[in-house]
């Protein structure tokens, strides 16, 4: 197995020459980061061992373990060698995720590639090279946006390391992050990175729910992290409420039969409003200011399009999962019908479930 997965690591290589040189370019820096990466990752339980590992990345890395098992125990999500090696990169990302759009559209640019298909976005192993990738194609009249990336799925084609961009984060974020990316082994569309994102996000929802289950809300320490967890979770879908209007608003704009100068005229007007508008429910946040990260690189088609990729069939999903009473397999298997639809018609009926969601919002009551 670890032969072919090398093998077909050389497949995408010499497919890349044969699609030129700049293509050449990204797939060498695409294969040998993450070749890095996988020869960095030593077992955790060698950590465990070493008297020399710090006590807090100690607890961590048990923790992650804990939370592993968990995954393949009570949500069926593959039981393989993901997360059970660590890796310290120095840095504090894996990947920076270049999103590009037209001027004068929310739809992202796809990059498509033999084995995962087409996606929403290119990821570079060096900041550097992700902020000239991004200036190119501001050279070509796009709008860019770059996310630093704590993690990515090989979809099972490796073992998945943790890594030092998210072991320290906050104990619900470390699980849903391993929630998400094991998701993605389970269930993974080519071609529609928003069903896959959106997918992996109420996987994440639903074993996080089930963990803080497991752990016991009554308890001093479950209490508090179950209390953090449900006021980010309550920011995060303010924030992703307040992004998604603002897309559906320009993609209303660049609909119209209107010439380029009212479009870029409307555009400024709508992305200064939402400025102002992410500010006044940022105050109601008491200081919280985590998303401000959006913002900082200029709000663009392409920065709310990185939004969407990961969020815009969440409340289908949230449906379809709520529909089945919270039962995995079952919601599973409807989820793997929709993915044999084509795209087409799958995007057509999560649409109709996403709109009558939004105009009967009690029927998500018992999401999660």
């Amino acid at each position: 197995m670890r032969q072919a997965r090398y093998s077909t690591v050389l497949l995408l290589m010499i497919t890349a020459v044969l699609q030129g040189c700049s293509t050449l370019a990204y797939y060498s820096q695409a294969i040998g980061g993450h070749l890095q990466v996988m020869q960095q990752a030593r077992p955790v339980d060698t950590y465990l061992a070493d008297s020399q590992t710090p006590e807090r990345l100690r607890a961590k890395l048990s923790l992650a373990l804990q939370i592993r098992e968990f995954a393949s125990r009570e949500l069926g999500l593959p039981d393989n060698g993901s997360y059970r090696r660590y890796a310290d990169l120095g840095r504090p990302y894996v990947l920076w995720n270049v999103f590009a759009a037209p001027a004068f559209s929310v739809k992202p640019v796809e990059s498509c590639f033999p084995i995962a298909g087409c996606v929403d976005y290119r990821g570079w192993y060096s900041e550097a090279a992700a902020q000239r990738a991004a200036q190119a194609l501001q050279a070509q009249g796009f709008d860019t946006f770059i996310g630093g990336v704590p993690a990515y799925s090989t979809l099972g084609w490796f073992d998945d390391p943790l890594l030092n961009t998210f072991i320290s984060f906050p104990d619900y974020e470390l699980a849903r992050l391993i929630f998400h990316e094991l998701a993605h082994q389970l269930v993974y569309v080519r071609n529609d990175s928003t069903f896959n994102e959106s997918f992996a996000v109420v996987i994440e929802e639903e074993g996080l729910r089930r963990w803080f289950a497991r752990l016991g809300a009554g308890a001093a320490a479950g209490a508090g992290e179950l209390s953090r967890y449900e006021s980010a979770r309550a920011r995060r879908r303010e924030f992703i409420a307040l992004m998604l209007e603002c897309r559906a608003r320009l993609a209303q704009l660049y609909a119209q039969n209107i010439g380029e100068e009212e479009k870029r005229i409307g555009k400024g007007r709508l992305l200064q409003a939402l400025e102002a508008d992410y500010q006044r429910l940022k105050s109601s946040w008491d200081g919280f200011a985590g998303y401000d990260r959006f913002f900082a690189q200029g709000v663009n088609n392409a920065m709310l399009a990185s939004i969407a990729t990961y969020n815009e069939k969440v409340p289908a999903f949230r449906f379809l999962l709520t529909r089945e009473n919270g039962d995995l397999p079952a919601f599973l298997r409807v989820v793997r019908e929709y993915a044999q639809m084509p795209r087409a018609a799958r995007d057509t009926v999560l649409q109709e479930i996403s709109a009558s969601v939004v105009t009967s919002p009690s029927s998500l009551v018992n999401a999660n």
